[in-house]
């Protein structure tokens, strides 16, 4: 347990993974969490602009996302909460064996207040590169 949570203090962010298919890299980005409410809503396989998120000229589509307890999203599920699912197969549950199912829950394909990371694919560039844009924290 960290610190700050030892003493009461929580910080609050938003987590964005942006993924860039053309050059392999993702970057992490934390937002305050008051930027959640441009992506309520919105949907797994939306597609957005990075306008309001300092992406200038870039659409992003919404590939996933955790909630604040770490349970994946699901993009079969069309709420906004959790829900005890059967799984066969990802997100949320890798089988080890063929034919092996287990009952796991997950989040809904929708983005709520309690989602605390979204994970954000780049489908169309801006003039300017996304290293410039963010800065340099990539992997």
């Amino acid at each position: 347990m960290s610190a700050s949570r030892r003493r009461g203090v929580v910080e609050e962010f938003l987590a964005l993974d942006i993924g860039d298919p053309g050059t392999g890299r993702t970057f992490h980005l934390k937002m305050p969490k008051e930027s959640l409410r441009y992506f309520m809503g919105k949907r797994i396989g939306e597609e957005i602009s990075g306008d309001p998120i300092g992406l200038p000229g870039y659409t992003l589509m919404i590939t996933g996302g955790t909630d604040k307890d770490g349970f994946p999203m699901h993009p079969s599920l069309p709420i906004p909460g959790r829900k005890r699912v059967l799984l066969s197969s990802p997100p949320g549950f890798h089988p080890r064996r063929e034919g092996e199912r287990r009952a796991k829950l997950v989040r809904g394909s929708i983005i709520s207040e309690a989602t605390r990371q979204i994970n954000l694919k780049v489908v169309r560039r801006g003039e300017r590169p996304l290293e410039e844009l963010v800065g340099g924290e990539a992997s």
